[in-house]
């Protein structure tokens, strides 16, 4: 069960919008995973609690290497971030926001 229907989704204009960066800019933070996306109706999106202070979290980008070298595809990977983790009691993406980065890359590492 994840948070996705709860969670609010931003579009590459959005994100222009907001970051001040170029569309391929944006692409770029999403190719490197300092971002993470998924297709909804065909439209590339990105969870909202990603950002932090108008900028991609930086400690999304070293989990979302974690997983992706524990063989996550990133969309696998956004939807583990986002949904309930039992070992952690939330969601990851919630646990990294509440600075429990260790604890968030010592689950995901386990997951491999």
């Amino acid at each position: 069960m994840t948070d996705a229907d709860q969670t609010e989704w931003l579009t590459v204009p959005d994100l222009v919008e907001m970051l001040g960066q170029t569309p391929s800019r944006i692409r770029r933070l999403i190719d490197d995973r300092h971002l993470l996306a998924t297709r909804i109706d065909g439209v590339l999106k990105v969870p909202a609690v990603f950002l932090r202070d108008g900028a991609p979290m930086p400690e999304l980008h070293g989990t979302a290497m974690v997983l992706a070298d524990a063989g996550f595809s990133d969309e696998e990977a956004l939807e583990w971030l986002l949904g309930e983790e039992e070992i952690l009691g939330t969601t990851p993406i919630a646990a990294l926001r509440a600075g429990r980065k260790a604890e968030v890359r010592r689950v995901a590492q386990a997951l491999a």
